[in-house]
C-alpha cells in the first residue's frame, strides 16, 4: 500500500504534473470568472490539449480547470453581480450587498477560503470513504431523486421568508418555464411554438446570464435616464481575519458534507449543493434576518458547499463509472481517451494511477487558495471602475456569455427576455432565486416522480414506504410547517414562546 501511495505521489507531483495543474487552475479561474465559459466549457476544450499526456498529468490539468472554474465563477457574481457560472447563482443573494456597501474584499475572502476548506474536505471523503459513499449513493432510484429534488425546492420557501407568497410564485413560473422543450419521456414537444431553439428547452446559462446580469445594467440604465450618476464603488482594504473566519467552522463543516453528499448523487450539481446549503446555514443560523443583507454566514455557506462538490463528484465517477455532474461527464470521455475503465475494478488493477489522481486534486485546491488569495487583490479593483466605463463592460460579457456556449443567437434572444423578466421581478420586488432553483431542479423532480410512478404502477405509496425517499420528504414537510408556523405567528403577532 505504501509504494502503491509512493509511486502516486512521484506521478502526480512530477514537474510535468505540477505545470499542468498550475496551468488548468490558473485557466479554470479565467473561465469561471468570465460569464458563460462555464467549467464544462472549460475542461472540453482543454481536454484536446492533453492527448499524449501520462494519464496522472493529463487529470492534473483537467482537476485545475475544474476547482478554479468553480470557485471564480463567485468572483464577478460579488463585484458586477454577474455570476460567472451556474454554481455561483446561489453567491448572488449575499455577495452583490458585500460590494455595495465597500467590503468586496471581505467576500472574496470568504469565497477563497470557503472553497478551498470545502474543496480539501471533498478530497479527504473522496480519499477514504468514497467506496462506502458511492454504494449508498448506489441504492438511490427514482422515488429517492425526486424526494431528493423535492427536498432541494423547498428550499425555495427558506429563500422566500418574508415574501412567501412572491417566492412561491417565482418557483411555480420557474418549473413551467423548465417544462418548455421536448418530454423527458414521451419526446413530445413542449411550449415550443414551433420555435427550433426551444427544442431542447431553455438552455441555463442565458437564462443565468439574463436573470441576473442583464436585468442588474437594465436596473442601471433606468438610475441613469433617471438622472442618477453611477460612481464606482467604494473598496475596503479590510480582509478576512482567520480568527473571523474561524467563528464559521460549524457552517464550514456543515455545508462541505452537503455539497460532497450531492456531489456523489448523479444529475446534481454545484447550482444545487449551494442553494440547499445556503437554505440550510439560514434555517440554523442564530441571526437569519442578516441572510439577504449580506451575511459572510450565507456567502461561507454557498462557496464551501459548491466547491465540496468537485470532490463529491468523483467518487461515483471512479467507483461507480457513474459520473456526477455535467464535468464528470465530460472527465468520463477523457478516462475512456486515455484508456481507463472506471469501476469498483480500477482501485485494483490501477491504484497509483486512483491515488495519483487523489492527490492531484490536493494540489488543485492548494493552488486554487494561493492563486485566489492574491488574485482577489487585484479583481477587487474592478469597483473602481467608473459605472459609465463598467456598465458597458458588463453588457459585452452579457453577450459574450450568453452567445459562447452554444454559438447561438437565439440564446442571445434568451438571455434578454430573461434580462427583461428579471428587471421587471426586481421592480416588483420578487425574488429571483427561488425561479432560477425551480428551473435547476424540475428536471430532476418531473423525470424521476414520472419513473417512479410507472415503476410502482401508478402506487404513490412508493415515496413513503423507501427509507431513504421517506426521510427527505419527512425533512422537507418539517420545514415547510415550521416556516408556515412562523409566518402564521408573525401575522397574527402573538410571541412564538406562548
Amino acid at each position: 500500500m505504501f509504494e502503491t501511495i509512493l509511486e502516486a505521489a512521484r506521478a502526480a507531483c512530477s514537474l510535468e504534473a505540477i505545470v499542468a495543474n498550475f496551468i488548468g487552475t490558473a485557466l479554470g479561474i479565467v473561465f469561471g470568472a468570465l460569464p458563460g465559459l462555464t467549467a464544462v466549457m472549460g475542461v472540453a476544450l482543454l481536454i484536446p490539449l492533453t492527448f499524449g499526456l501520462a494519464p496522472v498529468t493529463a487529470f492534473s490539468a483537467l482537476l485545475g480547470m475544474f476547482c478554479g472554474a468553480i470557485y471564480a465563477g463567485s468572483i464577478t457574481a460579488i463585484l458586477v453581480s454577474t455570476p460567472g457560472t451556474a454554481a455561483a447563482a446561489a453567491t448572488m443573494l449575499e455577495g452583490p450587498k458585500f460590494t455595495a456597501r465597500g467590503e468586496s474584499l471581505k467576500a472574496l475572502d470568504m469565497t477563497t477560503l470557503g472553497s478551498f476548506v470545502g474543496g480539501i474536505l471533498s478530497c479527504v471523503a473522496l480519499t477514504t470513504v468514497a467506496p462506502q459513499l458511492a454504494r449508498f449513493a448506489l441504492d438511490f432510484s427514482a422515488p429517492e431523486y425526486f424526494s431528493l429534488g423535492l427536498f432541494g425546492l423547498t428550499v425555495v420557501a427558506t429563500l422566500s421568508e418574508g415574501a412567501l407568497l412572491k417566492g412561491t410564485i417565482a418557483a411555480c413560473l420557474g418549473l413551467i418555464i423548465a417544462m418548455i422543450g421536448m418530454d423527458p419521456l414521451s419526446g413530445d414537444m413542449r411550449m415550443t411554438f414551433d420555435q427550433p431553439g426551444l427544442i431542447n428547452g431553455i438552455a441555463l446559462v442565458p437564462a443565468l446570464v439574463g436573470l441576473y446580469a442583464l436585468s442588474q445594467v437594465f436596473v442601471s440604465l433606468e438610475q441613469v435616464f433617471r438622472g442618477t450618476t453611477l460612481k464606482p464603488a467604494e473598496i475596503s482594504r479590510e480582509g478576512l481575519s482567520l480568527k473571523e473566519f474561524w467563528l464559521y467552522k460549524k457552517i464550514l463543516l456543515l455545508s462541505s458534507a452537503i455539497g460532497i453528499f450531492i456531489g456523489i448523487v448523479p444529475a446534481t450539481g454545484a447550482g444545487t449543493a449551494s442553494f440547499v446549503a445556503y437554505g440550510e446555514a439560514k434555517r440554523m443560523s442564530k441571526n437569519p434576518e442578516q441572510f439577504g443583507h449580506g451575511s459572510l454566514e450565507g456567502l461561507c455557506a454557498t462557496e464551501t458547499a459548491n466547491n465540496a462538490v468537485t470532490g463529491g463528484a468523483l467518487i461515483p465517477l471512479l467507483t461507480l463509472g457513474v459520473p456526477g455532474d455535467v464535468v464528470t461527464a465530460v472527465m468520463l470521455g477523457a478516462l475512456m481517451i486515455q484508456g481507463i475503465t472506471p469501476g469498483p475494478l480500477l482501485f485494483q488493477n490501477q491504484a497509483p494511477l486512483v491515488y495519483g489522481i487523489f492527490i492531484a486534486l490536493f494540489i488543485s485546491n492548494i493552488f486554487m487558495v494561493l492563486m485566489g488569495m492574491f488574485t482577489v487583490r487585484l479583481f477587487s479593483k474592478v469597483v473602481l471602475i467608473p459605472g459609465g466605463i463598467l456598465l458597458p463592460l458588463v453588457t459585452t460579457l452579457c453577450v459574450v456569455g450568453g452567445y459562447a456556449l452554444n454559438n447561438s443567437n437565439f440564446d442571445l434572444g434568451v438571455m434578454g427576455a430573461f434580462g427583461v423578466l428579471g428587471y421587471v421581478m426586481i421592480k416588483a420586488r420578487f425574488p429571483l432565486a427561488p425561479l432560477l432553483l425551480a428551473m435547476i431542479l424540475s428536471g430532476i423532480i418531473e423525470t424521476n416522480f414520472r419513473r417512479a410512478l410507472d415503476i410502482s404502477n401508478n402506487d404513490f405509496s412508493v415515496f413513503f414506504t423507501r427509507p431513504i425517499c421517506a426521510a427527505f420528504i419527512g425533512i422537507s414537510a418539517v420545514i415547510l410547517l415550521n416556516l408556515l408556523r412562523k409566518q402564521f405567528f408573525k401575522k397574527n403577532v402573538i410571541p412564538l414562546n406562548n
